[in-house]
């Protein structure tokens, strides 16, 4: 499942290693409102719309439609960034079927997210954190130097590879091409949260998880630890692993090791 919301399914396309190499068995989809999904631009800055029980009911019934609740064989569900926060408070109702959940470079609420952030945030060059005062005081998010102030954060905190792969660079156009989603729900920006989402938090819900989780981030993810540890103290079945060359976007930046983590967690091993 990914992120954003609306940044589609491309920039997780590396996990096809699993199935590569391990014969995992994989079910990409884009959520409603951007990528090969339906569009609904008229709903732009719907906040009765958009929100979060949608996407539970879209992935409802994506699960229905695969017959995947079979007792028998069941299903794992790995949700990454926003992916992992639909998928926490969806998994805490207890469904049948699921076996484990992977939260990979999710906050268990936006709040925390937003005081991880405040320390990444100083670290940056002066000019540009007066860059990032001057434009949220001044509502002005669709100037150049807006934009090119968060690409440098992003540069540090959401994939510190150089370069991008085309994957995530992929998940950028989607949200320039169509903003719907990700300006209601979130904002401006990962820095600037005015959308739906701003409030947002499973801290009281997670306790209710039931399956075996893993939980993965990076040290220099957007999602810093604080952001984290509601899940690791919360949910009763639980592993943490940081990824100490990583920020947001492991499954990228140290691919091999996330796999590896992943596969072990799962319980699969590598064809021969």
């Amino acid at each position: 499942m990914h992120g954003g919301p609306a940044a589609c399914h491309e920039y997780i396309l590396s996990l096809t290693d699993l199935n590569d190499t391990y014969g995992v068995p994989i079910i990409f989809y884009d959520q409603i409102g951007n990528g090969k999904s339906t569009r609904l631009k008229e709903k732009a800055g719907d906040r009765e719309f958009w929100v979060e029980e949608l996407f539970q009911s879209e992935l409802d019934n994506l699960i229905d439609f695969f017959d995947l609740r079979n007792r028998h064989t069941g299903y794992n569900i790995l949700g990454q960034s926003w992916g992992g926060m639909m998928a926490a408070k969806w998994a805490a109702k207890n469904l049948i079927g699921l076996r484990k959940l992977v939260l990979s470079d999710s906050p268990a609420s936006t709040p925390l997210q937003l005081q991880g952030e405040v320390p990444l945030r100083k670290a940056l060059p002066q000019k540009v954190q007066d860059v990032l005062d001057k434009c949220e005081r001044e509502n002005d998010f669709e100037s150049k130097e807006y934009e090119e102030a968060c690409l440098f954060f992003y540069r540090r905190h959401l994939c510190c590879l150089d370069p991008w792969p085309e994957e995530v660079m992929k998940a950028l156009e989607h949200l320039q091409d169509d903003p719907t989603v990700y300006g209601t729900m979130m904002g401006p920006s990962e820095l600037h949260v005015t959308g739906t989402l701003r409030d947002w938090t499973a801290v009281d819900d997670v306790h209710n998880i039931k399956v075996e989780t893993l939980l993965i981030n990076g040290r220099y993810d957007l999602i810093q630890d604080v952001a984290v540890m509601p899940y690791f103290e919360r949910i009763p079945k639980v592993k943490w692993v940081t990824l100490e060359k990583s920020s947001h976007m492991g499954h990228w930046e140290e691919r091999e090791r996330y796999m590896d983590i992943v596969s072990n967690f799962l319980g699969v091993k590598e064809h021969r």
